[in-house]
């Protein structure tokens, strides 16, 4: 009886070992499938681009494939409504076949599209939105960012105000819970006083009342969360309020995809990052030149975290030879996180979140005449996601 199980044992081995040839030349063939969320209408559609065109960078890079499998891109605009997002994102799972969702700009598209995606056993790869829900008890096997916790890069202003000796600061971010996380994250850090806390609406255009209130209350400085159009229309009325002697701290109100609306009304105006365009370091020289050169734009962060994305899928993709049917080996493959980040330091913690340095970062004008943000000082290194703890994974 030894001896037959023996041979049975060998007899399924060797047809295991021939049988890996087919299964690779069957993923070959089908290939992979992104549905790629990336907003394009309305004001936050620039924001969008910049995802697309660093994820689609990332994808010429690696000469159309990921993980030597020929990849197909379809691009979905969630328009920022929420029901649109999984609508769309669902048709593409079952009419398309996708076999990622990749993208995702704003945390209350991420919120609605959570439970459809990853229900459906498909992994979902966030570039940008990180909401803190996510990262606790919320976490998901099927869910990993590459981007950062919300309320951690906003931590990293707290730090920066609590290192400057503020003591007095105004908050201001938009009525979502991005907007909400970015309060938490700043205080986390910050001991002074708060004298005001604003919520204002996603659609805001005009901010007059809130800057009256800055100017009555003569804080040591402000920290604001205004992405997109909300930045754009902030810093140019902050600038022409007269009130650019209170210093300007925020995240993502200054950056590369708003910079070019916003020009010198931004200048010295601070924010908080994971990665800057001046980063030095080999992958990071080539994205942003290569970036600048097919599009004709300085990249922000959500095309560097986009272009992180499609190198995370290729390791991934990789490491199981192309199989997509093994959820569990394929969510270990991404565990690893095997390859390099523009970044520099990029790991990913129990819970799906990078664990990587932060910097504080100043905007400022190059030689050309383009605006971008330079690293000013590391802030917070290898930097654990604050509600990793919380998180109890369970199997895929």
């Amino acid at each position: 009886m030894a001896g037959i199980g023996r041979r049975g044992l060998l007899g399924g081995v060797a047809a295991g070992v021939l049988a890996l040839p087919a299964l690779h030349a069957r993923a070959q063939a089908r290939g992979v499938k992104i549905g790629l969320v990336a907003i394009q209408t309305g004001p936050q559609a620039a924001l969008g681009t910049h995802l697309k065109d660093g994820f689609m960078l990332g994808l010429k890079h690696l000469e159309g494939k990921l993980g030597g499998l020929a990849a197909e891109v379809l691009p979905i605009d969630d328009e920022l409504r929420p029901e649109v997002a999984v609508t769309k994102v669902r048709a593409a799972i079952e009419r398309d076949r996708v076999d990622f969702v990749v993208g995702v700009v704003f945390s209350n598209i991420l919120g609605a599209l959570m439970r459809p995606v990853t229900e459906a056993d498909t992994f979902l790869i966030s570039t940008n939105a990180g909401a803190s829900t996510f990262a606790g008890r919320g976490c998901n096997p099927f869910f990993f960012t590459t981007s950062y916790n919300n309320d951690q890069v906003h931590a990293v202003m707290g730090q920066a105000a609590q290192d400057e000796n503020y003591r007095r600061v105004f908050l201001m971010t938009p009525n979502y819970q991005a907007g909400r996380d970015a309060v938490a994250g700043f205080k986390r850090r910050f001991k002074g006083e708060v004298v005001d806390e604003v919520y204002v609406p996603l659609d805001t255009r005009d901010f007059s009342a809130e800057l009256a209130r800055i100017a009555a209350a003569k804080p040591d400085a402000i920290f604001t969360f205004m992405p997109g159009g909300l930045g754009v229309t902030l810093v140019r009325q902050y600038r022409q309020a007269g009130l650019a002697g209170v210093p300007f701290l925020s995240t993502f109100t200054v950056d590369e995809a708003t910079l070019p609306a916003q020009r010198d009304a931004a200048l010295g105006f601070y924010s908080a990052a994971p990665w800057a365009p001046d980063m030095n370091n080999p992958q990071n020289r080539r994205f942003v030149a290569d970036f600048e050169a097919a599009y004709d734009y300085v990249p922000a962060s959500y095309a560097a975290q986009a272009y992180d994305g499609a190198m995370l899928l290729d390791s991934a993709i990789r490491r199981v030879r192309g199989d997509l049917t093994d959820k569990v080996a394929l969510r270990t493959a991404l565990e690893a996180a095997d390859f390099r980040s523009v970044r520099g330091n990029f790991r990913f913690g129990a819970n799906h979140y990078p664990v990587q340095d932060f910097w504080l970062c100043r905007v400022a004008k190059r030689a050309d005449g383009k605006f971008q943000t330079e690293t000013v000082r590391k802030v917070l290194e290898n930097d654990v996601d604050p509600h990793v703890a919380e998180c109890r994974m369970r199997s895929a």
